[in-house]
């Protein structure tokens, strides 16, 4: 009897650097879902990888001193590392360097260049280096990147454009036709509100004003635009041949049952690789899931706060299941989930450490002591047992529920009310009472191998989240006999200790280096007006930008204000290239007091906004405004 077959992939990791705990959480849900699809019967196929191609690689490779597959090299090594750290399950870890990919792209470039959809024109508008998107100036958001709020500048240079119009239609009937292609709904809404409905643009499939990509064979100075040749992964993967000898594999496997993405991608997902695919004649992914994000803290990511979590650090601290736990469990369904040293700490004693780790070693510790480790149920039953264990049936039947909607972190819930249920057995049916009365040793037997046969099911269950422990807990209850020396599953840590660490690894960065960071101080206390008055606010132009040498943050940027010319050292070296700070109207601060950072005089500051993934961009006038105008 053939199995039912499951696909399912992740977005492949961006090699511009090491992935933070935000990214690792999307390998680890695909992971659960995974291991929760196998331990169901299905024949899975679990891909992940990374994307190497790009402007914004180019430039950090050329930063580092490295050629861009050197660097892409390091990078999806190290993402590889944290993959495996995390105990991941995937089947295939694919790189857009790869040469087979990187040949089927071209092929499906030609292909879809014969058959008329696409067509060389001039692209002018707004791009974003970071998201490697050009846009409209109606598409920006406050004049900046509508996807990741960074800068845009202009650009025009000759590309390739793929008809998307031509296709809009029909992936309108399919989303209508079919609504569990995009969830939740809330991103379906959005995209059929404000790409579909509205009229799509023909998308720039090329790029000529860099090489680090896939060349496009009838087109030399031409290289691959990085999202048709990031989404194509999706099949060239598990070998998706444009010559139609396509392997077993593929054909087994594809359409994908799940594409699982973060929602800052949900458009290329949902929009432009459904249109690729049609535009190929392959069917459309069964359902494509844009979750939510993992924010540190209150929200926004910062180095010199320390809140830049990175996954290999928590192992460290916590261990692996743990942070699977923590990760899984705090995402809810479709709303940003927030991650804490404090929140971890929380949850790693009251759930992990009691709650579980607890009631496994207790159990254990009295199977041994009352009855030499071994037990069976004598049927000695009281309206405790029953309801116990119709608590127990009933949550197998929940998870089924919750994992087919993809509730993970409601699934998790869900098993941990098995311990919970058996905690409180423990305190109804009061085990070291019984064990003092001879006339109630069956009663005692029937009662811990209830709680034994209880937590081996809430253990099962547990597999594709905690896998490690799900298996230490069965080791130590065994078959026949459970384990004579019980191992701590968690350890209680103390806050303050944590905390410490915690310090001693990211230091916060003093007031007045905050500056060289570029980055503004919170919770700053409050000014008069008179105080904020004193503040000389203006409007500068940069005319010339260097990196500052033996710096990894620092630019040194030469801006005239009015009639007078400034220089600023400012800590943006890894959101802006010196070349693109040339020409730009940005709001300085011009009355600080002169300082001096990596040896150079600073006179004055940028002011710049950060968002969520620590990213920065400089704050510039909405309309042209002349060098020196007063901000006010």
């Amino acid at each position: 009897m053939n199995k039912e077959k499951y696909y399912i992939t992740t977005a492949i990791a961006y090699t511009s650097g090491k992935p933070h705990i935000g990214n690792t959480y999307e390998i680890i849900l695909a992971d659960a879902i995974a291991r929760y699809k196998r331990n169901k019967g299905y024949e899975v196929f679990f891909q992940t990888g990374t994307d190497e191609h790009g402007q914004k690689i180019e430039m950090k490779a050329k930063e580092a001193g490295v050629t861009p597959k050197e660097f892409v090299d390091d990078v999806a090594k190290e993402v590889r590392g944290i993959w495996d750290l995390m105990n991941t399950s995937y089947d295939n870890f694919i790189r857009t360097t790869d040469e087979y990919h990187e040949k089927q792209v071209q092929k499906i470039f030609d292909q879809l260049h014969t058959q008329g959809d696409i067509y060389k024109d001039y692209y002018e508008g707004m791009y974003c280096t970071a998201c490697e998107s050009f846009f409209t100036e109606a598409q920006l958001a406050d004049g900046k990147c509508p996807d990741c709020g960074g800068p845009v500048y202009p650009a025009k240079e000759e590309a390739y454009f793929f008809k998307m119009s031509k296709y809009a239609d029909r992936l309108i009937e399919h989303i209508n036709t079919h609504p569990e292609f995009i969830q939740p709904v809330s991103r379906k809404n959005e995209m059929m509100n404000n790409f579909l409905i509205p009229g799509l643009q023909d998308l720039c499939v090329s790029r000529t004003s860099f090489s680090w990509g896939i060349p496009v064979d009838f087109a030399p100075k031409h290289v691959v635009y990085v999202w048709l040749d990031a989404l194509t992964n999706y099949i060239t993967g598990i070998g998706y041949d444009n010559d139609g000898d396509d392997s077993e594999l593929f054909r087994k496997m594809w359409p994908a049952d799940l594409h699982l993405i973060g929602k800052d991608i949900i458009r290329f997902h949902t929009i432009y690789w459904p249109i690729f695919l049609m535009a190929l004649d392959l069917p459309l992914p069964k359902q494509i899931f844009g979750h939510p994000w993992l924010l540190q803290g209150e929200g926004k990511m910062s180095k010199s706060k320390g809140n830049v979590l990175y996954a290999d650090e928590l192992v460290d601290f916590f261990g692996v299941d743990a942070v699977r736990y923590f990760v899984l469990h705090e995402m809810p369904f479709d709303n940003d989930g927030v991650i804490t040293w404090e929140l971890m700490v929380e949850r790693m004693n009251s759930e992990l450490a009691n709650t579980l780790g607890n009631l496994v070693n207790r159990t254990i510790s009295m199977t041994n002591k009352y009855f030499g480790g071994t037990v069976s149920d004598l049927g000695v039953s009281e309206e405790v047992d029953g309801d116990l264990k119709a608590v127990v049936e009933e949550v197998g039947k929940k998870v089924d529920e919750k994992m087919d909607e993809l509730r993970v972190a409601e699934a998790i819930t869900e098993i941990f009310s098995i311990f919970k249920r058996c905690n409180k057995y423990i305190d109804e049916t009061m085990p070291w009472a019984l064990a003092k009365d001879e006339a109630k040793q069956d009663r005692l037997e029937t009662v811990l191998s209830n709680l034994i046969s209880s937590i081996k099911v809430g253990a099962k269950l547990l597999e594709p989240f905690m896998p490690e422990t799900s298996q230490k807990i069965l080791d130590q209850l065994g078959e026949d006999k459970v384990t004579e020396t019980p191992e701590i599953l968690f350890a209680r840590l103390d806050l303050e200790e944590v905390l410490k660490k915690v310090e001693e690894l990211h230091p916060t960065v003093p007031e007045e280096k905050e500056e060289e960071a570029g980055i503004d101080i919170e919770d700053k206390k409050e000014i008069s007006f008179e105080d904020f008055g004193s503040m000389q606010f203006q409007v500068g132009e940069i005319l010339s930008c260097e990196a500052v040498p033996k710096s990894k943050k620092l630019l040194c940027s030469q801006v005239k204000v009015g009639s007078k010319k400034m220089q600023i050292v400012s800590g943006i070296k890894a959101n802006y290239t010196p070349e693109e700070m040339v020409g730009k109207k940005v709001m300085v601060l011009v009355n600080l007091k002169p300082a001096k950072l990596a040896g150079l005089l600073s006179e004055g500051m940028l002011l710049c906004a950060e968002n969520e993934a620590g990213e920065l961009s400089l704050m510039v006038p909405e309309k042209d405004m002349p060098s020196g105008a007063e901000i006010n």
